[in-house]
């Protein structure tokens, strides 16, 4: 055991390419190391979608499994490949160079190494033989660490670990983001599994994992997603969020991913049930391989895309039959900004300190440094019902104004400095100390615009007729051609919520966030396109809130049968 430890430690020096100190990056056995064990059916299922068949010559191809744990992969591996070595007439020694498999732990590569010499003497091969082959393919050391060269792999399989970066010690840490500059902010390890597995496949070479399916949609999955949408195929993602997919319960939100480098083609996007289980794992397979465009189950929802979502802002999720939906939508139709319409997405203004800058005192400072604000609270009875507060304006015309000019502004703002200064953005800008976060934005206030609350369980667009400013919890869309109350009764619609909820996270309570990305994300009838007496109705159904009756007209101006739009969860 030892002397694997210190194999692991020389190993590091090789690939980081210098000498380290092995104290460093001195593995914790007993430590945390994210191991989530996969069921046997779901691994089948895994190389199945992945083409790893033993219909193919396996063993003239290069698995690799990059954190092999106690084999829960490699077993079936090893079986598919001494299956598809007799099938083509290969001897099983040619696995030697077939498979390879990584483990950070010595005692985990210990077990994957029994395991491949126990099926490979089962098979017929020697003791000795087997032993030696096993100790080929099945090393104790970092994947992400080690120097695979270029197109090294036709297939990369596997369950990498399921722990964040911030856990992981500072040293090495630090050596996995270099190795793997996708990992950003508090990335979970397993980004860098997929980057470096992608980054070392061959041309037509796949990638197959069971991960987390949050990196599709958070932050810290951005340049990840950048990174696919570059230079691979989505082929597959199999969200298994309710079934019983590892040896033991963990709340993980896995989606089975497979990945190929190769142009991109059509996508499957499918939803398992908590009823989803080993029996109906070869139906999926079957319907993948069929030309069938889409099956729904019990167990099992899920269409064929002719594309993937092209976006590193998020990547879509929901019900497959929505998703195609969206992108047929998205093909189809304008986006909501647009400059052909002058139609533009934008944010309320940010303070720093809203116990400053937020008043109900009409007499606190100049009027004409009170600017009235619209709250989300203003907006509760799909109304913009003005409750009174001002934000203290230092702002004019885009420009700070001179605090000279205003001795009761500059009383109010000095009375008050110590919390103004303490902000970020007056640190960051010592002689302007006294701005809001953001700028005033000229002319906004006047002008008529549809306003959104972020937080909400269903869009609610609130039409201003030009007479407050929006609060930071507020959005905003203003248009120099559409109709507010025609636009408003598109966005007011299932339809128009459809696309937040597709690429937006559902937050706890079940709200969404209406965030300017995603709200950008809206694709509207073309404004020359529409018909005056639908727009005419659409702006009734505005007006009275009557989502149904914006959700049936939406329908009939986006061309869809309001019967493959699957509810929201309403």
């Amino acid at each position: 055991m030892a002397g694997r430890r210190r194999y692991a430690e020389r190993q590091l020096s090789l690939d980081l390419g210098q000498e380290v100190d092995p104290h460093v990056f001195q593995i914790d056995e007993a430590g945390e190391h994210g191991e989530v064990f996969t069921r046997r059916w779901v691994v089948e299922l895994i190389l199945d979608l992945s083409g790893f068949t033993v219909d193919r010559d396996l063993g003239g191809l290069v698995a690799v499994e990059p954190s092999c744990g106690s084999g829960a992969f490699l077993t079936p591996m090893t079986e598919r490949l001494i299956v598809s070595c007799r099938i083509h007439d290969r001897p099983l020694s040619d696995i030697r160079s077939a498979l390879r498999a990584f483990d950070l732990l010595p005692a985990n590569a210990e077990l994957a190494q029994k395991v491949v010499a126990g099926a490979l003497v089962e098979a017929g091969l020697n003791d000795a033989e087997a032993k030696s082959i096993s100790k080929d393919c099945v090393r104790c050391g970092d994947f992400l660490l080690t120097s695979h060269g270029d197109d090294a792999a036709d297939f990369v399989l596997g369950n990498p670990p399921y722990i964040r970066l911030e856990d992981v010690p500072t040293a090495r840490s630090a050596a996995y983001r270099r190795a793997c500059p996708t990992m950003r902010g508090r990335s979970d390890i397993f980004v860098g599994f997929i980057e470096m597995g992608l980054r070392i496949l061959k041309p037509d070479g796949v990638l197959g994992f069971i991960v987390a399916d949050r990196w599709m949609h958070n932050q810290y999955g951005a340049d990840l997603r950048r990174l696919v949408s570059s230079r691979y195929a989505v082929e597959a993602i199999v969200s298994m969020h309710d079934v019983d997919a590892f040896e033991e319960s963990v709340s993980a939100y896995p989606a089975v991913t497979v990945i190929r480098r190769a142009e991109q083609s059509t996508a499957v996007v499918a939803n398992a049930t908590k009823a989803f289980g080993e029996a109906n794992a070869p139906s999926l397979t079957k319907w993948v391989g069929s030309r069938r465009k889409s099956v729904s189950t019990t167990a099992l929802s899920a269409v064929k895309l002719s594309e993937w979502f092209d976006s590193e802002l998020s990547w879509p999720s929901g019900d497959p039959a929505n998703l195609a939906l969206v992108a047929d939508l998205e093909r189809r139709f304008p986006s909501l900004q647009d400059q052909a319409t002058g139609t533009r997405v934008g944010i309320g203004v940010a303070s720093g300190a809203d116990s400053v800058y937020l008043t109900d005192d009409p007499d606190l400072v100049e009027p004409d440094r009170l600017l009235p604000l619209l709250r989300t609270r203003d907006t509760t009875s799909g109304e913009a019902k003005w409750s009174g507060t001002h934000l203290v304006n230092p702002w004019e015309n885009g420009q700070l104004v001179a605090l000279d000019d205003y001795p009761m502004l500059a009383a109010y703002l000095d009375s008050r400095s110590v919390d103004v200064r303490k902000r970020h953005v007056a640190q960051k800008y010592p002689t302007n100390w006294f701005r809001t976060i953001d700028r005033v934005e000229p002319g906004l206030r006047e002008k008529d615009k549809l306003v959104l609350p972020d937080l909400k369980a269903f869009i609610q667009p609130v039409l201003d007729r030009g007479q407050t400013y929006p609060h930071h919890g507020l959005y905003f869309i203003t248009s120099e051609r559409w109709d507010l109350e025609v636009l408003g009764g598109l966005l007011l619609s299932d339809i128009a919520e459809l696309f937040v909820a597709t690429y937006c996270v559902k937050m706890r309570g079940g709200c969404y966030r209406f965030q300017a990305q995603y709200l950008r994300r809206i694709r509207v009838p073309g404004l020359d396109d529409l018909d005056g007496g639908l727009a005419a109705e659409l702006a009734i159904a505005f007006r009275a809130r009557d989502r149904k009756y914006a959700t049936e007209l939406a329908a009939t101006a986006y061309g869809v049968d309001q019967k493959h739009l699957v509810r929201l969860g309403r």
